[in-house]
């Protein structure tokens, strides 16, 4: 099916002819005609698969009319986790609807709020904002919400692990209860089920359409995925070494901390290898510079802390490294899924430490499948990761006495997270937080 004949007109079909698409994906082909519809949308899709197209485009059909924009309104927002997505979003709107005479704009902290209040007294078609600066604009009265049609949460999931429900709610109470609702997420977890809980029952009296083209998060199968058992102290030696053996091309390096990728990259240049480091403390200018030299090859690898992972989007990535292995089995999938898009191929590499090695089982879980080991030569492990328990459970109490103990030091292991206790008072947010898409 093409994407005339799932009702878009020809200016943004020609627009989309001109990026080089020309076949809907899963999720747009189910989105799409759902949204033009005016139905109240809840879609899950891995990263890589078209998300911010399948909501996108029918609101671009949908507001390709003649109408007149009074000043501060706002006629469609999307709300973003990050400075890097809410821009790489905005220019995602601007490339698909360059034929139709819209408006969009993007608003983030990290830069003079003057300028971005000035571009708001005109008022905008689609608003793309993080939900911080938003509010900041809101209280000082720069932008008014009686005149939206409709709100996007982009990245739910992610909204969700930084914070941001409370920030959501206040959102919400400012905006009109006749509205359409659209949420896309990578995961569908409780606590995005709770955020959505209103879809449930519409303001037709329907319930939300509930899109899943991945119910279960899962890896492309265009990524080759292998890892290294590595110590702690001989990590940033080790990315020296594969560095220059096997010749990177580039990589985009997951780090945990920020000032573990300022330490890192001061350690590869030293060895030589030059290479920069994007994560909070660094102005949104310094990043948007450091994010286009990346994107155009002038650097070739970029250090990135976990919050940049939504904001990264490279067509042909070659590889990822996930220098720190995350906590959750969807952040890992979610970082992996910058490479290999598009059907493109692509390489993930894992560093695993002893310490990791709950970690490590729990992605593997999800993934159904023990991930490739390799050894690199000079580089023999003083702490050895046992071999992965495929069906390994985490629990959040202690494991009783039948369960194999998966780790010589379990105490150490155990006292550092909590795996599945959530911090005092998140519960009671997202319960608050149930009703809120009216």
């Amino acid at each position: 099916m093409s994407f005339t004949q799932l009702g878009l007109s020809l200016p943004i079909v020609d627009a989309l002819t001109e990026q080089g698409y020309t076949q809907p994906t899963a999720i747009q082909h189910q989105a799409i005609p759902a949204i033009l519809s005016g139905k109240d949308v809840l879609a899950t899709a891995q990263t890589g698969t078209g998300k911010t197209a399948a909501f996108v485009l029918p609101i671009l059909e949908r507001f390709n009319q003649p109408r007149i924009l009074r000043g501060k309104r706002v006629r469609a927002l999307i709300l973003t986790p990050t400075r890097e997505l809410a821009v790489q979003v905005s220019s995602r709107v601007e490339q698909y609807s360059k034929h139709l005479n819209l408006s969009t704009f993007a608003v983030y902290g990290g830069v003079d709020t003057d300028t971005q209040k000035q571009r708001l007294i005109d008022g905008v078609d689609i608003l793309v904002a993080t939900p911080g600066r938003l509010l900041d604009l809101a209280h000082q009265r720069a932008l008014h919400f009686d005149e939206l049609d409709v709100l996007v949460l982009d990245e739910a999931d992610r909204m969700v692990d930084m914070g941001f429900v409370g920030e959501i709610n206040k959102i919400v109470e400012r905006l009109p209860e006749q509205r359409q609702n659209l949420l896309f997420t990578a995961t569908m977890t409780d606590d995005v089920r709770a955020i959505a809980h209103g879809f449930s029952q519409s303001k037709m009296g329907q319930p939300a359409l509930d899109i899943a083209t991945t119910p279960k998060a899962k890896a492309a199968n265009d990524i080759h995925q292998w890892l290294i058992t590595v110590d702690k102290d001989t990590k940033s030696a080790l990315l020296s070494h594969l560095i220059n053996e096997e010749k990177w091309d580039q990589a985009l390096i997951f780090i945990e901390k920020k000032h573990g990728a300022a330490k890192l990259v001061d350690q590869l240049a030293k060895r030589g290898i030059q290479a920069d480091a994007i994560h909070g403390d660094k102005s949104q200018a310094m990043r948007e510079k450091i994010l286009s030299d990346f994107k155009s090859g002038k650097l070739k690898y970029l250090v990135a802390t976990g919050v940049a992972a939504r904001g990264i989007d490279i067509g042909k990535l070659s590889r990822v490294v996930n220098y720190d292995l995350p906590f959750k089995p969807e952040e890992y999938i979610h970082r992996i899924g910058r490479t290999g898009r598009a059907g493109a191929k692509g390489e993930a590499i894992s560093f695993v430490a002893l310490g990791d090695f709950k970690n490590l089982c729990a992605i593997e879980s999800r993934l159904n499948h023990i991930i490739e080991r390799k050894e690199i030569e000079g580089f023999t492990v003083r702490k050895v990761v046992p071999v992965s328990v495929l069906n390994f459970v985490r629990k959040s109490k202690p494991p009783q006495a039948k369960t194999p103990r998966v780790h010589s030091k379990p105490k150490s292991v155990n006292t550092k997270k909590a795996p599945n206790k959530t911090p005092s008072g998140k519960q009671d947010n997202n319960r608050k937080n149930k009703d809120i898409w009216g």
